[in-house]
């Protein structure tokens, strides 16, 4: 959520921010709603005030009562029988501000939501993906994506799909008949794989970096969606738990990731500013219904309803030059663990058309796939500064001041799986049909060098 105050001071800022990202919102429409609001809110303050005000001149009346004769008693009984009726006509004024407040607020509240968090004035312009921009690149020696995979190997690659069958570790048509289209079984060795890969990224953040491991729900209330910025965009990719209509007090949401769980954490708290940076890491199966994306990635790990994730997230003091050096160093993280597993990648720049609402910055860190012969997606780092935490009411009390103020948070995927098993399957794999485990990974496969 924008700060209002900052949006009514500098509505061209948003115009422009909204516009860069591609999105339609209604930023003259929200200023006069809110311009309503806060003239009709103004109003129910200078009622109140009169009421006091009139509470206080009828008690001193009410004392010159006692003592008054003649004239002076009945021109004081006139003015308290004047001053007692002005309650009751503020009283209907009061229901009628009100019941506009009651229609004002929720409207100007939508429109709010859906303001976009306007991107930082150093990320490159662009309508989608297309436009994103190749930061850098690494790979290990082995194996360099330039060349082909014969080249690198000296034998044709199998995909991850056809490994996966002849390896027995993973069983499509099973996962189809329990769940459907995008579903898949992890077995023998995938699912020992699939583990060991989320092992290692969670004991590398919790253990080497210093985060402070949470397990976090993955079904969660509406608010919760709504306070990380996942609602009102992109609710269409969310699984609803229809909980009212089996009478339920709310309904539930599945994540489809657990910054939501993580960040939803301390909503509506105020932190010891101390105590920032909180750093939490997370493993959460999540859940996405990849709705729009019928016919792309349909075969195979790549784009799948179900899976698990390591996440990192960071809520810092309300500093742009912190959060972007927590940006940085999140980054780093993620491009040590690649390096360890000797997994080639690149680092993009999102552009503002790729951002989505929430973001300020983003990068993407893609992983070179052999059978899409291209690198794909395997993680995204977002700043967000104070838009997430606005949203959450999540503020930490400065220490120079002693008042609150609104913090600032990012998140990162540390490590997605089954996803990143396509990388690590087809380009460790033998000419003979084998895998090699990645030498990062054989402390959580029981010290084995192969699969097959």
């Amino acid at each position: 959520m924008i700060d209002l105050k900052d949006l009514r001071q500098n509505p061209d800022k948003y115009r422009k921010g909204a516009a860069d990202k591609g999105m339609a919102v209604d930023i003259d429409g929200l200023l006069e709603l809110d311009s309503k609001l806060r003239a009709t809110q103004t109003e129910l303050e200078q009622l109140t005030a009169e009421k006091n005000k009139i509470g206080k001149e009828i008690g001193m009346l009410a004392g010159k009562l006692k003592k008054a004769q003649g004239d002076e008693k009945s021109a004081l009984e006139a003015q308290m029988k004047s001053l007692q009726a002005r309650p009751n006509e503020i009283k209907e004024l009061e229901q009628k501000l009100s019941a506009t407040v009651a229609q004002l607020e929720p409207q100007r509240d939508a429109i709010w939501l859906t303001i976009p968090q306007p991107p930082d004035p150093d990320v490159p312009v662009g309508k989608s993906a297309d436009d994103n921009v190749e930061l850098r690149r690494w790979n290990p020696q082995w194996f360099d994506p330039r060349k082909s995979y014969k080249e690198n190997k000296g034998f044709d690659a199998l995909s991850h799909i056809d490994l996966g069958a002849k390896l027995g570790l993973f069983d499509f048509e099973r996962g189809v008949k329990l769940a459907g289209s995008r579903s898949y079984v992890l077995t023998g060795d995938g699912a020992r794989l699939h583990q060991a890969v989320l092992r290692f990224a969670y004991d590398f953040m919790a253990n080497e970096n210093g985060y402070t491991p949470l397990n976090v729900p993955v079904i969660v209330r509406e608010e919760m969606m709504v306070g990380t910025g996942f609602f009102p965009a992109g609710r269409e990719q969310a699984y609803h738990v229809n909980e009212t209509d089996r009478g339920g007090g709310y309904d539930l949401f599945l994540t489809g990731t657990g910054e939501v769980g993580l960040m939803g954490y301390h909503q509506g708290e105020i932190l010891d500013g101390e105590t920032l940076p909180r750093k939490y890491v997370t493993v959460s199966t999540c859940f996405r219904r990849e709705a729009g994306a019928a016919g792309k990635d349909t075969a195979g790990l790549y784009r799948i309803h179900q899976f698990d994730k390591v996440e990192q997230v960071v809520i810092c003091k309300a500093d742009e030059q912190e959060s972007r050096s927590w940006h940085k160093k999140m980054i780093g993280f993620v491009e040590t663990l690649l390096q360890r597993l000797e997994l080639p990648y690149r680092l993009l720049q999102c552009c503002t058309g790729d951002l989505g609402p929430k973001n300020a910055d983003m990068i993407d860190i893609e992983c070179w796939m052999p059978s899409r012969d291209s690198f794909g997606e395997t993680h995204s780092a977002s700043r967000l500064y104070d838009y997430q935490c606005r949203r959450l009411n999540l503020r930490y009390r400065d220490e120079k001041t002693g008042k609150p103020a609104v913090a600032h948070a990012l998140n990162n995927t540390v490590l997605a799986s089954p996803r990143i098993l396509i990388p690590i399957l087809e380009l460790y794999q033998n000419a003979e049909g084998s895998v090699t485990i990645p030498a990062a990974l054989r402390p959580y496969m029981a010290g084995r060098e192969k699969i097959g």
